[in-house]
């Protein structure tokens, strides 16, 4: 007779299957054990002597499978928490990043004024655009991407967070804006280059390749981004673009080259130059 394995008993042994391929094996093993019960982590623990029957092994096993091959426990889950709020992630769209968060931080901290037009270019999953819209609730937020399959997916999680003032358009950067004007442009664009090993790697390998590269050229989105900025920001309208940590100088130059001022990069917890920040001209003087 086969004895069923109680809950911490699965979770060692998926922790250890886990070791050398996550850098957090047993959180992985937690989240995904909570996710094939359908319970909250903490009941693991308060119910770690608890059996396990069968079926409920061989669902966690088949999880475990998953992430030992190298794919993202976003994916596997169908879940990511970005900015305290929890997205639906799919294959279709980038897994947002914490460093991203600096990018939302930044666009809040410039962004100060309760009404004003926002731009997320490449929004993804929509992590950027909805953490604005959960923050500022009057924003007027638009966001773009060239994969419908995305924008199919922010819609989703826009619903399911309610919030309504959200405009999606499907369309390269900012192709399906032509004479729209914005005070605040974000993005988060591809930055890395095709040939650059780590796109062979999980978690990197199983992203859609859209979403991660631009081609050869590592910097060409950030470049066309930064060319045809100028036309949809206001006068005194911010840019703010997330970047590769080597890549903070070249585009600085280049904000600086085509016109905007007060160009400065930030760096994320890890102390790298994540994103940088330039606006464009200069507000205009009060009346008389």
């Amino acid at each position: 007779m086969t004895t069923n394995l109680t809950t911490l008993q699965l979770l060692h042994a998926a922790a250890h299957a886990l070791t050398g391929v996550s850098d957090t094996p047993q959180l992985d093993a937690e989240v995904l054990l909570a996710h094939a019960l359908g319970v909250r982590r903490a009941r693991l623990q308060s119910h770690a002597d608890e059996e396990r029957n069968d079926a409920e092994r061989t669902a966690y096993e088949r999880l475990i499978e998953r992430r030992a091959s190298g794919e993202p426990v976003a994916y596997i889950v169908g879940s990511k928490e970005f900015w305290s709020l929890r997205l639906g992630i799919t294959p279709a769209a980038l897994i947002p990043r914490p460093e991203t968060e600096l990018l939302v931080e930044r666009a809040l901290k410039l962004g100060a004024t309760p009404v004003l037009r926002a731009l997320d270019l490449g929004t993804g999953a929509g992590a950027i655009a909805l953490a604005l819209a959960h923050e500022r609730p009057r924003w007027q937020i638009t966001a773009t991407d060239c994969s419908e399959a995305a924008l199919a997916l922010a819609r989703v999680n826009a619903a399911a967070l309610g919030t309504a003032q959200l405009e999606f358009l499907n369309g390269s950067w900012f192709e399906p804006l032509a004479g729209r004007v914005f005070d605040l442009i974000v993005s988060n664009p591809p930055y890395i280059a095709a040939d650059d090993p780590l796109l062979l790697r999980p978690p990197l390998s199983f992203e859609p390749r859209v979403a991660l590269t631009p081609g050869v050229d590592a910097p060409a989105d950030l470049r066309r981004i930064i060319r045809a900025a100028p036309a949809h920001l206001a006068r005194g309208g911010w840019l703010l673009l997330e970047h590769g940590t080597t890549q903070a100088g070249d585009v600085a130059r280049e904000l600086v080259v085509r016109g905007f001022r007060h160009v400065r990069s930030q760096r994320d917890l890890a102390g790298h130059e994540r994103m940088t920040e330039a606006q464009w001209g200069e507000p205009l003087p009060p009346a008389a």
